[in-house]
């Protein structure tokens, strides 16, 4: 087999496509997010970030980088081993005691991503209980999907956000029988909130555990930032709550929280859990201080809130086809993957605006959009600028407006 052969063109069926996926170099500098310097071959060039998960500009917080000193002078650069094998810093303790106290739950555990924690957890969970079956939604992240599937439980996927249709898969099986309803608060591409209350409700009817992704949420909602469960006011129904340090937290790593047995059953038994080497200090220490900053400042959720309606009705009053989002998300169809990468890529070229393209697998085909985040550090004046430079672009190359 020509095996070269084979990878490139599996590389240009994706160019074909226009799914073909470019990094763009860029340099961020503290203090000035979201301007940040994208390095191209024809030198380097100031650019506006739209796309950041930054969400709220922590990363550069002053809090977070004096944290991050200290803990650099203090234990030097790397954790040094597994979390089992010398790789437990003190940082990584209090972090997992912060994280529990801001979720109401016993105990919490780091790992290296969110996305290792809910493959890790999920595929230990659904794996060590017994004949249990899965319930997901529909438009769970492909974290999630890969941790069930790896499990090898029984799964059933519900429709996305329809608690009745959760009530009707769930009915099929006996009270007795293990289950695990798992679905995300803020799903991160349209934007939308589940209606976790009802979603609990059913779960708790037919004897389910439940496991929700905050990743798109903490920080963001709820009076200490913990996220749309700590806003509604229901975080201590739920079983796992997991979460992210790389996007609100504005550092790096994942976690999960829930009761002391199961987050011991995790540690234990999650193989991607024991065998990575942890978190160095560093980041687990700017994480920690970024947590605690955040839940005494509500000011910065106020202020992401404000910014984030104040976009979408800016766009809206362009006539630019905004998707419905009841959060912080900001997403703007077109429909197309190659006119999605187009639009992306002229908007960097001719504007200096960097929103990466939403494509398939990330979204549906036929669904193809940009995906805006606003943040508190996005000023008036460069909305003005992004709103000015989509329509050009809108213009330019003929994508649908609102309404259209």
């Amino acid at each position: 087999m020509d095996y070269e052969a084979f990878f490139r063109d599996r590389i240009a069926d994706l160019h074909q496509e226009g799914r073909y996926r470019v990094f763009a170099d860029l340099e961020r500098h503290a203090g000035r997010f979201p301007h940040a310097t994208h390095h191209t071959k024809a030198g380097p060039r100031q650019v506006v970030v739209w796309c950041s998960n930054d969400y709220l500009g922590m990363g550069q917080h002053p809090v977070v980088l004096q944290a991050m000193h200290e803990a650099l002078d203090q234990c030097g650069a790397g954790a040094g081993g597994t979390r089992n094998i010398s790789g437990t810093n003190h940082y990584h303790v209090l972090l997992e005691q912060e994280l529990a106290s801001l979720h109401n739950q016993e105990a919490g555990l780091l790992f290296n991503s969110g996305y290792t924690s809910n493959l890790a957890t999920l595929g230990t969970l659904a794996r060590l209980l017994p004949h249990c079956v899965v319930f997901s939604d529909a438009y769970n992240h492909n974290s999630i999907i890969v941790g069930i599937r790896d499990s090898g439980a029984e799964k059933q996927i519900f429709r996305h956000n329809d608690p009745s249709d959760l009530d009707r898969l769930l009915s099929l099986y006996p009270r007795d029988r293990a289950k695990l309803v798992v679905f995300e608060s803020v799903y991160s591409m349209d934007g939308d909130i589940a209606p976790i209350r009802e979603i609990l409700d059913v779960a708790e009817k037919h004897g389910a555990m439940t496991y929700i992704d905050e990743v798109h949420a903490v920080g963001m909602y709820g009076p200490r930032g913990g996220g749309v469960t700590e806003r509604d006011g229901c975080a201590h129904r739920l079983t796992v709550i997991e979460g992210t340090l790389a996007k609100a937290i504005g550092t790096q790593g994942g976690y999960i929280t829930g009761s002391t047995a199961l987050v011991d059953c995790v540690r234990s038994f999650a193989a991607s859990f024991i065998f990575s080497s942890s978190l160095a200090p560093t980041v687990a220490a700017g994480a920690l201080a970024a947590v605690r900053h955040l839940k005494v400042s509500p000011e910065i959720r106020d202020s992401h809130q404000e910014r984030a309606a104040t976009l979408k009705q800016k766009l809206r009053a362009a006539g630019l086809p905004v998707m419905p989002s009841i959060s912080h998300i900001v997403p703007l169809f077109v429909g197309d993957a190659r006119l999605c990468k187009r639009a992306s890529d002229e908007l960097l070229e001719h504007h200096g605006i960097y929103v990466q393209p939403i494509n398939y697998p990330t979204v549906p085909r036929g669904t193809e959009r940009l995906r805006l985040t606003p943040t508190p550090l996005h000023g008036d004046s460069e909305m003005a600028a992004l709103v000015d430079a989509l329509l050009d672009v809108w213009n330019r190359l003929g994508l649908p407006r609102q309404g259209a």
